[in-house]
This record gives C-alpha cells, sequence and structure tokens, in this order.
C-alpha cells in the first residue's frame, strides 16, 4: 500500500516540531513503500502532497493540557471540527481541505490516520523538544511503525 507519512510542525517553537521529529525518526527506516515528508505548511497547502497516495497517516502536536506530554492519540478525520475562516480563505484545516480536495477531483487517500502528541511548550523558540516530550519520542515511532507494519499488506 502506498503511504505517505506527514509530519507536520514548526521546527523552530520547541515541542511544535515532534511531529517531524518523529516523521525523521521513521524516514531513517526506510520502510517499503512508505514515503515521508516533513512540513511546516497546513490546511489547503498540504493538498499537493497527499494527492496519489493510498494511505495516508498525519503525525502532528496537540495541546490540550489533558494529558502529560508525549501522550499518543489515534484520531480519524472526523474528529478534526470542520472549519473555514470566512475572512481569510487559506485559513481551513485538514479535514475542511482533504474534503475539498475529494469534492474537487483529487486522488485524496482513502486511509487517512492522525497522531497527534500532547506538548507542553509550542511558544518557546527553540529546535528541539522539551525534554518531557523528547524523551517520547522513541517509543512514539515504535509504535506507530508497529501499526504501519501491521496494516500494511504483505509482499
Amino acid at each position: 500500500m502506498k503511504t505517505l507519512i506527514l509530519g507536520v510542525g514548526n521546527p523552530i517553537l520547541t515541542d511544535d516540531a515532534v511531529g517531524i521529529c518523529v516523521a525523521n525518526e521513521i524516514k531513517k527506516l526506510s520502510l517499503p513503500n512508505v514515503e515521508v515528508i516533513e512540513t511546516s505548511l497546513a490546511g489547503i497547502s498540504l493538498l499537493d502532497y497527499v494527492v496519489g497516495y493510498e494511505r495516508l497517516i498525519i503525525i502532528d502536536s496537540i495541546k490540550t493540557e489533558k494529558e502529560a506530554p508525549g501522550t499518543l492519540y489515534k484520531l480519524k478525520l472526523e474528529d478534526i471540527g470542520n472549519s473555514a475562516t470566512p475572512s481569510y480563505s487559506h485559513g481551513i484545516n485538514i479535514r475542511t481541505a482533504i474534503e475539498l480536495g475529494r469534492k474537487l477531483g483529487y486522488k485524496i487517500p482513502k486511509i487517512i490516520e492522525i497522531y497527534a502528541i500532547e506538548i507542553k511548550d509550542n511558544t518557546t523558540f527553540g529546535e528541539e523538544c522539551s525534554p518531557a516530550v523528547k524523551s517520547k519520542i522513541p517509543g512514539i515511532v515504535d509504535e506507530i511503525t508497529k501499526i504501519i507494519k501491521s496494516d500494511s499488506p504483505p509482499s
């Protein structure tokens, strides 16, 4: 199954970079039929990346302050609100962008998984995640990699 892993975040805002960091570690594993892209883009800008894949895995940060930093949430596209900012056409989330892409006839992946990692700090400038989040990255990489391998058809 042709899979795209999209690591999303800002590489200079401490914990906000965790999606990119996890994606980078998965990229080092050179998994078959898996392409990894790290990006700071969001919303409709992601459509160009996702077209043509059968499966899309998005890895990003989330700040709920309900769980410990480094907690991994598995979400569905439906879990994300459907919104657009009327005064700014680019201000749409990934769910809205995917739905728009489908309506426009883009070949959007049928399988979309979202992994959100609880963070503590997304406002401090820095090129490394906080120690609390950084220490969880290897376990998150292992967990996501196992899911990818278990869901992949045998070669």
